[in-house]
């Protein structure tokens, strides 16, 4: 299906995520829609998180609330949902908790559970449809914002998506994640890789509505070991960069740069530059817990871009603080001497308590650094 959308006016990110030199370097920000802006409150009203979520009006209005706050400074808009929308696509029940989180009340438990067979079971083509309000607030999304950024895209890692499903909701000792990854290891490798396919399905559908790049969230990638990363999580993720371009291509959709973060994993960052190893992801994002200089190090001269990566704690700082951590990155990722390979990002989302002005002053330290 063809959509009628504006032309680019600004595509600098997705020459960046191609690796070209461009006048400056890219900024977004993962979960810049969200809680610490006081309009996200006033648009969510009296509706519960997956209530935005589903209403494509409502995720459209949060999508562009940060590119309206902060013109001319962001250059991407990451549309507004979340990444347990695969769960419930393939019949789990998940529920936002106020000042808790999500929480599954039935997660799998063994592969003698129904209800993991009964996730096996479930069809690709059908839990994606199940996702239809998704794409609606993606195209709707990407007409409003008539060419002024690209529109990303995203789902949450097969790994990242075992671990809600399995723990029920966010956990800090991994359990049953654990449980599943050495008590039943060929039961763990055949849900990622049930997941993956879904995940393929699930971007390239959101490729159709508009999406102009995808990213891959690996939030608890740091909870594995490295051989664990290598047997478990690697082969899903692999299968998700080699997959996506080859369904673009049979939807008769243009290829679309896909970025891949592996928060927590600096052990598995040589591997996952590798194109042979990881399976061909244009950009990679770094945590905070990265050196800048070092991760461009362990790059080499290998054509992968970097994303981040500022600890989103500076932003509680000074303003002092703040322009200490750009100097770091805009030395470290070497803008001056490359003007390529790095697009700026924080090391992982903006936190509720956040002021936007604090935000505002580091989009404006970005674009002051690296003025060439």
């Amino acid at each position: 299906m063809g959509h009628d959308f504006a032309p680019m006016k600004n595509d600098l990110i997705i020459r960046a995520a191609k690796g070209e030199k461009v006048e400056r370097p890219p900024i977004w920000v993962m979960r810049q829609a969200g809680r610490y802006l006081p309009e996200y409150h006033e648009a969510k009203g009296g509706r519960d998180f997956f209530e935005c979520c589903r209403d494509p009006e409502v995720s459209s209005t949060l999508t562009l609330q940060p590119i309206e706050r902060f013109a001319g400074l962001i250059d991407a808009a990451i549309i507004f949902s979340d990444i347990l929308v695969i769960p419930q696509a393939l019949g789990m029940v998940v529920e936002m908790i106020d000042k808790k989180g999500p929480h599954f009340p039935t997660p799998l438990v063994s592969p003698d559970d129904g209800q993991y067979a009964s996730v096996m079971a479930k069809d690709t083509l059908e839990a994606v449809e199940e996702l239809e309000y998704v794409y609606r607030a993606i195209t709707m999304t990407r007409k409003k914002l008539q060419g002024r950024v690209p529109l990303i895209g995203f789902c949450g890692a097969p790994w990242t998506l075992l671990c809600y499903m399995t723990e029920g909701g966010g956990t800090k000792l991994f359990v049953q994640s654990k449980t599943w990854l050495y008590k039943y290891p060929e039961a763990t490798k055949a849900l990622l890789q049930k997941i993956a396919e879904v995940c393929v399905e699930y971007l390239a559908r959101q490729v159709q509505a508009g999406a102009q790049l995808v990213q891959v969230f690996d939030s608890w990638a740091g909870e594995m070991s490295p051989t664990s990363f290598r047997d478990f999580a690697l082969p899903s993720l692999a299968y998700i960069s080699e997959n996506l371009p080859k369904r673009l291509a049979e939807l008769g959709l243009e290829q679309v740069p896909m970025i891949l973060f592996p928060k927590g994993a600096w052990y598995a960052l040589d591997t996952v530059c590798s194109r042979e190893a990881s399976g061909g992801y244009d950009v990679i994002g770094l945590d905070w817990q990265h050196a800048p200089a070092e991760a461009v190090k362990t790059r080499g001269d290998r054509k992968i871009v970097l994303q981040g990566n500022a600890d989103p704690g500076v932003l509680y700082g000074t303003k002092e603080a703040i322009t200490a951590t750009v100097k770091e990155m805009v030395e470290g990722f070497g803008w001056a001497e490359r003007q390529s390979g790095w697009i700026v990002n924080l090391g992982h989302g903006i936190t509720p308590f956040v002021k936007p002005d604090s935000l505002k002053f580091f989009l404006e330290e970005i674009h002051r650094q690296t003025k060439l």
